[in-house]
């Protein structure tokens, strides 16, 4: 049993992070009188700090650094002043926006920091000059006093009783009973505490644990929150201008950067003896940020603690959609095995293997322009390959995937909730927003908010729902080039498949060449074009001036989504629901620029649909990552350039860690990942049915991401504000629009792409072994038609006209599709009926914090009874008992 501690009050942490009701609540008495077995560490109760980083104190060493401003000023030469001033002369006669002169900017930075002092902010300044300029690092601290203060205007949680709270993990416990090792788990020191909670109240502070240990109380990342709200909202001009935060102040360049500090270096030191020593950076960067750790649990309560709830819900999220792919790739795994040891089974295609000559089979393309008439037994490795993407597996699998799919999300809900009270933030709520920046910057008008009834920047509405219209036509014209972009890759694999067809040697691989080539090429189309939208969507939305981060992200949000569903999905659905299906018949065939559509191949449109799939999500995860892996190593080298290039002639010596952090990357936010997971939660759900080992990658894939992310945010990006969060928001609701899709796009796979259908009514109408299965799929050419007589796949009669069979399947596949998409959507529900979004364990848990923050609060009791003991007479007076919890 291992002790944690915080504060100077410790609890026994083997069980740490557990939502089962059975837990026990402890007290500070309560552990000092219990017996412990032999192995377990004698409890403190002396103060301990978090053995911070010395470089990330104020000189005195006492104070320590909460936020750091960084602003620039260039040593230019007279010449140098001059082009300049000329430069900007220019712009301003072509009517274009000017910089503000230096001489305002120093003013308006100096008012900021005034203003920031008389706030009670404590300030200290490191000047680092260089040759050919000089930079200025600004480091804030916020007293006990102002964080006393913000913290209850910000509803920060105050603890008021520490309890064991292991994490319900299913792993874990499925091998424990199998007794298995778990060779998942990892030991993670410093483990942050888990504790009942209530609303912070300055008139309340002593009965909050370690309220008198005023160095540790308030942790770095909501230190950090406080200097960042307060930052926000200090004015550097005039109010009604909108002349206010820091956001707009690094916007028109007054200040170049504005961070948390990071906690110390993220590599351990040669000397450290034991690895509770480490900074929190160097915890996560050990047991978490390592390739070596691909195959372990991740530190939940570290990442949030460090970098806030936000990140951290997205971390929980990857992570539990991670282990969720492991069910669904062996599954998969399971049907594609099944598949190549059934093959030798598969009697279509030993029929078409075996007939030799038997099948004369219309010219793939025009018969005038050279395309000749070819054997079905050429098609032998197409049609036995078919099989592995095309037999009964594949439909319990589609099956399987659409239940996986709602109860991935049933199961998220739960896991949320879970996590959101243990993060303190259940009942968070995104405050009444301060303008964006940008926004403030380019208003042209002043109203008051109804909310605070302050004047501030307004745009509009009338214009703005102009705008917002504008670049919904945007959209509709990029996803419109998108299709015409198909289009050519449609007439690319036509005319590619043209000349092959022509060559003996290659008229059997023909399709497939037309179509792997194709699927490359239109990756490339789909990267350059998701690129150049995202770049246009941004500009969009900028133009469109939204008030809040929220509006703003949201609307981005959905423009970039609906394009790039298009962008990656539209190809597939192409050759799922399309290609093949209008093609007339011989003598009457459907032509596209003068040329024949592009049919199927033997196999089927399922394999192509398989490759395309593949080409696409896998190609995808190759680029995404080497970019991953790319960009934020060469931004870094870029900023580190642009910071030490022009610091020349500067003696060479050990950088301070604001300087270190001032060389990383700038934080952007989490919408690219959660966008890039997704688009993958999509390949694997709305089109599992053709290609079962779709998750398999994805899996692999995502253990490369998390690692992948894990070291970008540990080791190349400043450290962001810890913002809090309770879900990942939008995405839950795409995510489930992507689920309801899944199950109706999987069903007219397995009815209308599939061959499982037409074997099913051939096995059950003709023979059931499926003997004589491909002559009767196949329709004699109309007399007349073409230069001889040959054989098409159709069911029709000589005279070009459906047979009885054709709209009997037709009946049968619009059957399937309907009792398909009611028994899964049926299931779902009641699949949601039975599993609640909130375990009874927790809400229990809820009931029991509401209960001690209801007495802890209450201004005539003074008294929480800890667990297990009595609770205190009802007609007790504050004088009769004490508040039970313990001292720091």
């Amino acid at each position: 049993m291992s002790t944690r501690e915080r504060n100077g009050f410790g609890v026994p942490m083997d069980t740490y992070g557990s939502t089962d009701d059975t837990a026990s609540f402890i007290n500070k008495d309560q552990l000092m009188h219990t017996n412990y077995d032999s192995d377990t560490t004698p409890l403190e109760f002396t103060s301990k700090h978090d053995r911070p980083d010395r470089a990330t104190f104020f000189d005195d060493g006492v104070r320590r650094i909460d936020y750091v401003l960084v602003y620039e000023e260039e040593h230019l030469t007279e010449k140098q002043r001059r082009k300049k001033e000329e430069k900007e002369r220019e712009k301003r006669e072509k009517g274009k926006k000017v910089p503000d002169s230096d001489e305002q900017k120093e003013a308006w930075r100096q008012k900021f920091l005034d203003n920031l002092k008389k706030l009670g902010v404590e300030i200290e300044e490191d000047i680092i000059e260089g040759e050919k300029k000089t930079i200025f690092y600004i480091k804030l601290h916020a007293p006990w006093d102002l964080c006393v203060f913000y913290a209850e205007e910000l509803n920060f949680r105050a603890p008021l009783q520490a309890h064991p709270n292991p994490s319900s993990n299913w792993s874990e416990k499925a091998l424990k009973k199998l007794h298995i090792p778990n060779i998942m788990q990892l030991d993670v020191p410093n483990t942050p505490y888990d504790y009942f909670t209530c609303p912070f109240k300055k008139n309340k502070l002593d009965r909050f644990i370690g309220s008198d240990n005023r160095i540790d109380y308030f942790t770095m990342g909501e230190r950090g929150r406080i200097l960042n709200e307060i930052l926000q909202s200090t004015t550097y001009g005039k109010r009604k201008r909108a002349e206010i935060g820091i956001d707009r102040l690094v916007e028109e360049e007054i200040f170049t950067a504005a961070f948390p500090l990071h906690d110390g270096p993220y590599e351990k030191p040669k000397h450290l003896v034991s690895d509770e020593d480490m900074n929190k950076r160097q915890v996560l960067y050990e047991y978490w940020a390592r390739w070596g750790r691909w195959y372990k649990y991740q530190p939940l309560d570290h990442i949030r603690e460090y970098f806030g709830e936000k990140i951290g819900i997205y971390f929980a999220w990857l992570g539990f959609y991670t282990a969720w792919l492991l069910p669904a790739s062996i599954v998969g795994l399971l049907v594609f095995i099944y598949g190549i040891v059934t093959i030798n089974t598969n009697v279509p295609a030993q029929e078409i293997c075996n007939q030799g000559d038997e099948f004369l089979m219309c010219p793939l393309c025009d018969e005038k322009i050279g395309c000749a008439y070819w054997n079905l037994s050429d098609t032998c490795l197409q049609a036995t390959v078919a099989y592995l993407f095309d037999h009964p597996g594949t439909v319990f699998y589609a099956i399987f995937m659409s239940f996986w799919a709602v109860t991935f999300l049933e199961y998220w809900k739960r896991k949320e909730a879970s996590l959101a009270h243990h993060w303190d933030c259940m009942d968070f709520e995104e405050e009444e927003q301060r303008p964006r920046p940008a926004f403030a910057a380019q208003a042209p008008m002043m109203e008051k908010n109804p909310v605070t009834g302050i004047k501030e920047p307004h745009f509009p509405d009338d214009q703005r729902l102009r705008r917002v219209a504008t670049g919904l036509a945007v959209l509709f014209c990029m996803a419109s080039l998108v299709i015409i972009f198909l289009l050519g890759v449609i007439l690319y694999r036509v005319l590619v498949s043209i000349p092959l067809f022509k060559n003996p040697m290659l008229r059997g691989q023909a399709q497939s060449i037309a179509s792997m080539s194709g699927a490359v090429v239109n990756l490339i189309l789909i990267m350059a074009l998701s690129n150049v939208y995202t770049r246009v969507a941004v500009k969009l939305n900028d133009w469109e001036m939204h008030r809040t981060q929220t509006e703003y992200e949201d609307q981005l949000t959905f423009k970039v989504f609906v394009f790039q569903f298009v962008n990656f999905y539209s190809s597939i659905f192409y050759i799922a629901f399309f290609k093949g299906k209008f093609n007339g018949y011989p003598g009457h065939y459907s032509t596209i620029f003068g040329l024949r559509n592009e049919e199927c191949g033997q196999g089927g449109c399922l394999v192509e649909l398989a490759q395309q799939l593949l080409v696409i999500m896998v190609g995808k995860q190759i680029i995404g990552n080497a970019q991953e892996l790319a960009i934020p190593k060469i931004k870094q080298y870029i900023q580190r350039y642009k910071v030490q290039g022009k610091m020349k002639g500067k003696v060479e010596r050990e950088q301070a860690q604001w300087e270190e952090d001032y060389q990383l990357v700038e934080y952007e936010g989490l919408f690219d990942e959660y966008l890039e997971m997704v688009l993958q939660f999509g390949f694997i759900t709305i089109f599992v049915a053709a290609l079962p080992i779709a998750p398999l990658f994805a899996l692999l894939n995502n253990w490369v991401e998390i690692r992948l992310d894990a070291a970008k945010f540990v080791c190349e990006l400043r450290r962001p504000v810890a913002d809090r969060g309770q879900d990942i928001g939008v995405w839950f609701n795409i995510l489930d629009t992507l689920t309801q899709l899944a199950v109706v796009s999987n069903a007219f796979v397995i009815a209308f792409t599939s061959e499982f259908l037409p074997k099913l009514m051939y096995s059950y109408n003709v023979n059931a072994d499926l003997v004589g299965y491909v002559n009767f799929t196949l329709s004699t050419a109309p007399v007349g038609a073409l230069s001889q007589r040959c054989r098409y796949q159709d069911f029709r009669d000589e005279d070009g006209v459906e047979t009885i069979f054709y709209w009997k399947l037709l009946c049968v596949k619009l059957g399937f599709v309907i009792l398909f998409e009611h028994f899964v959507f049926i299931c779902g529900k009641l699949i949601d009926f039975f599993v609640p979004d909130v375990p009874e364990a927790l809400e229990i848990k809820i009931k029991r914090e509401k209960y001690l923050a209801k007495q802890a609060l209450a201004e005539n009791i003074a008294a929480v009874p800890a667990a297990g003991e009595d609770e205190p007479d009802r007609g007790a007076t504050a004088g009769d008992v004490m508040l039970d919890v313990p001292a720091p």
